[in-house]
């Protein structure tokens, strides 16, 4: 943030010497609100708005369609785990497909609301840690179709376990916040601009000043609502979990 201070303050410092020194030399005066200077302006604020504004909304929204696939990719890997569970032996398919249920329970209930906050919950790594382990720790002897099956869940443990780590950024990952500042500060000055040129917008001048405002501040909202990927107006949900939930209880009920 200081640097960004500093080289707001070194462009001012430029822009004051630049005219001192045109002053100084043959430069015109330029008092008019619809003055060459006030034109330039406007157009590079407009431009430099619509830049951070475009970017504002486009990285949160990409994040979210990326976010929302992953919990797919997750509840799929959990679904493929709980089918390859029920080639180990009777005991040992029910201790983990059950396991996987307590899961999808605890990641669409408790941790959903975590993940609001950037964070999730201690308790799902657990989960998924002792599942690793009982599965590990399964007997097989020299059946090859149980240390086949063993192997399989292992692997989709794994896929599990990926799928959460990617969540877990996915909770955490915002855009800058120096570019959401930018986006608000570029869209003030940007509605100001004619009154800070000296014009005076009277009766029916007000009409599109006012409508331009209004946009702008609805916009600029959105840019903060959705910057979040599990909040906002984009807010990835727990549906993939939740189905997957329903899906998983049919299955245990056998039909």
């Amino acid at each position: 943030m200081i640097v960004y201070i500093a080289a707001a303050a070194c462009a001012i410092g430029v822009v004051i010497a630049a005219g001192r020194l045109v002053r100084r030399t043959r430069g015109v005066d330029d008092p008019d609100p619809d003055g060459p200077t006030v034109a330039h302006t406007g157009a590079m604020l407009s431009a430099l708005f619509l830049l951070a504004f475009a970017i504002a909304v486009v990285v949160p929204w990409t994040s979210a369609d990326s976010a929302r696939s992953n919990t797919y990719t997750e509840s799929q890997a959990i679904a493929e785990a709980h089918w390859a569970a029920s080639r180990l032996r009777p005991a040992d398919a029910r201790h983990v497909q059950q396991g996987l249920r307590d899961y999808v329970d605890l990641v669409r209930g408790p941790e959903w609301s975590l993940m609001k906050d950037g964070r999730l919950s201690h308790r799902g790594w657990t989960e998924l840690d002792r599942l690793r382990r009982d599965v590990i720790a399964v007997k097989t002897g020299d059946d090859d179709e149980l240390k086949d099956a063993r192997t399989t869940v292992l692997n989709h443990l794994g896929e599990i376990s990926s799928a959460r780590r990617q969540r877990a950024m996915d909770a955490q990952t915002s855009p800058p916040a120096g570019l959401l500042i930018i986006t608000v500060l570029t869209g003030i000055v940007v509605v100001l601009l004619p009154f800070l040129s000296g014009a005076r917008p009277r009766g029916m001048t007000l009409v599109p000043l006012c409508l331009m405002a209004s946009l702008l501040a609805a916009g600029t909202y959105l840019t903060i609502d959705i910057s979040h990927v599990f909040t906002g107006a984009l807010a990835v949900g727990p549906e993939a979990f939740t189905d997957l939930h329903a899906d998983l209880l049919r299955i245990a009920g056998g039909g």
